[in-house]
């Protein structure tokens, strides 16, 4: 039977047997690249229109436009030397007939602190340039088994914390304008997906690191439920919050990536917490009537600090109603809004300061085991040398870290085991008490800083939520809602009980089918011959 080209705007529900599908006889019309979900790229790959080795080869050329050259959004520390050579090896696979997954043949970009065995991990930090870690991380490992190639490393904030900049990559723009910010610390995953440098990206959250880039560069991501992904293999920041996900350019490509990594990894206990809980397939929930029926409150608390980003999310607000959805004014108690801060930093400082020696004892002779001797090589940099540049930002949080106290302090006890489990009671009461299948709310409040202002830090960035996904653990899926005047994207998230990510894929996808709010950034627009398909 003949089938047409697959597209995430007009989504079909077999989304996951069409991407194994046999090359149909009547041809679609061609697709930008910059536009193709992954579905889009493998129908190609699978009717000989594209071939790995091509897609990975548009990709490197986009990276030397528009990375290195041209508006210099400077997200790539790394490129993959073996990546031309990898999608070659699967294609030969391809032609023998053997498919390993959805991904199969499909560059990704990597946060930098993701370890891989054959590329140096840095957390963006001059004092681990060069180190090569032992083996993959997980998450890394179980995309290679797919068949993902791994195209690059990308910025970050240097050890995952502080503004946009690291003092290996320096600073990365924000492709939609090189004024404001793309968010931190996955900043480099959100403007190279937003400069379309790969079709899928994975960041790292803590406190709102994977959801502040993907508003800021108008993308989507995903936080998912602690537990949900292994972090094994990823520089630490504060285990208790940490987490892995995937950010697109589509909802559907979420869904295609997300089940993939999904499993209990016995070298990270948290992941036990997943068993019977998680899918291998988020595909099945695309599906475009989600929001019929549903109700879904939102967080005015988070709302009132920019006339612009307001206007976009009731517009949003509006889209949802019109589907069918009801929605709802909810209210946080004062507690919780003015002791969320207090509570994040309870954990994340001590914990950063124990646990990335954890991570330092596993790499090679000739670099910092400890905080301390992080501390001590970040005194040491006084000036540029060598490509190393200053980081002002992340140094001043060492010292914050430095005097944090320990993990047998009784502040952070008392914290971790009696302040996060009223914070994820409070949460469930608000969305069961409202009988709510999700709460939305601006990703970001305000608009994207200016860096050229505060090159430090980019400046405040309003009183967001996201922390609320950290301290619970629970998952916030991020959707483009639309864009300022100046062409800034706004995001919209889409927050839900622990393990709730199909639901949140199912309302994210049906929103995203209607709004159609994503768009290419004018600095990146598409190279002659990247047209994907016959």
């Amino acid at each position: 039977m003949n089938t047409p080209l697959l597209s995430h705007r007009l989504r079909p529900l077999a989304l996951a047997a069409a991407l194994f599908m046999a090359a149909p006889t009547a041809q679609a019309a061609p697709v930008p690249l910059t536009d193709a979900s992954i579905a889009e790229l493998q129908q190609a790959m699978s009717d000989g229109s594209l071939s790995s080795e091509r897609l990975v080869s548009l990709y490197l050329k986009r990276i030397e436009a528009y990375d290195n050259r041209g508006p210099a959004i400077h997200s790539v520390i790394l490129i993959n030397p073996k990546a031309l050579e990898t999608a070659r090896a699967l294609d030969k696979e391809r032609k023998a007939g053997k498919l390993r997954g959805p991904l199969h043949g499909i560059p990704v970009v990597l946060k930098d602190n993701y370890d891989t065995y054959d590329l140096p991990t840095t957390a963006g930090s001059f004092l681990l340039k060069g180190s090569i870690p032992p083996d993959d991380a997980y998450m890394v490992k179980r995309l290679r088994e797919a068949g993902a190639i791994v195209l690059a490393k990308v910025n970050l904030s240097e050890f995952a914390s502080g503004g946009a900049q690291s003092s290996l990559g320096g600073r990365t723009r924000n492709p939609h304008d090189l004024t404001r910010t793309p968010s931190g610390s996955s900043g480099g995953t959100g403007a190279a997906l937003a400069a379309v440098f790969a079709p899928l990206g994975f960041g790292t959250d803590t406190g709102g690191s994977i959801r502040g880039p993907s508003t800021s560069n108008g993308i989507v991501g995903l936080k998912p439920t602690h537990g949900l992904l292994s972090r094994d293999g990823i520089v630490p920041l504060a285990l208790s919050f940490d987490t892995g996900g995937p950010m697109a350019l589509s909802v559907a490509d979420i869904a295609v990536s997300l089940g993939t990594m999904t499993g209990v990894d016995p070298a990270d206990a948290a992941t036990k917490k997943s068993e019977g809980k998680f899918e291998t397939d988020y595909t099945k929930y695309l599906k475009a009537d989600s929001l019929k029926g549903a109700k879904i409150g939102i967080a005015r608390d988070f709302m009132g600090q920019d006339d612009e980003v307001d206007w976009v999310i009731e517009t949003a607000l509006s889209t949802m109603r019109k589907a069918g959805a009801t929605i709802v004014d909810v209210k946080y108690p004062k507690w919780l809004l003015d002791s969320r801060s207090e509570f994040y930093n309870a954990i994340r400082r001590p914990e950063f300061r124990a646990q990335i020696g954890d991570y330092l004892k596993t790499l090679k002779p000739g670099y910092p085991k400890s905080h301390d001797e992080l501390m001590a090589g970040v005194e040491s940099l006084v000036s540029p040398t060598d490509g190393m540049i200053p980081n002002e930002g992340r140094w001043m949080l060492f010292k914050q870290e430095a005097k944090s106290g320990t993990l047998e302090d009784a502040e952070y006890l008392t914290i971790r085991n009696h302040a996060l489990p009223l914070v994820r009671a409070e949460l469930d009461g608000v969305m069961k008490s409202n009988g709510l299948d999700a709460i939305v709310y601006p990703t970001s409040p305000k608009r994207p800083a200016r860096t050229d202002i505060d090159p430090v830090t980019g400046g405040p960035e309003g009183r967001s939520a996201t922390n609320f996904a950290n301290l619970s653990g629970y998952p916030d899926l991020i959707v483009p809602a639309g864009f300022t005047t100046g062409g800034l994207p706004v995001g919209i998230s889409f927050f839900g009980p622990a393990f709730s990510e199909p639901k949140l894929i199912a309302l994210g996808y049906a929103f995203e089918q209607l709004s159609h709010a994503r768009r290419l950034p004018a600095l990146t627009p598409p190279l002659p011959g990247e047209a994907i398909g016959r």
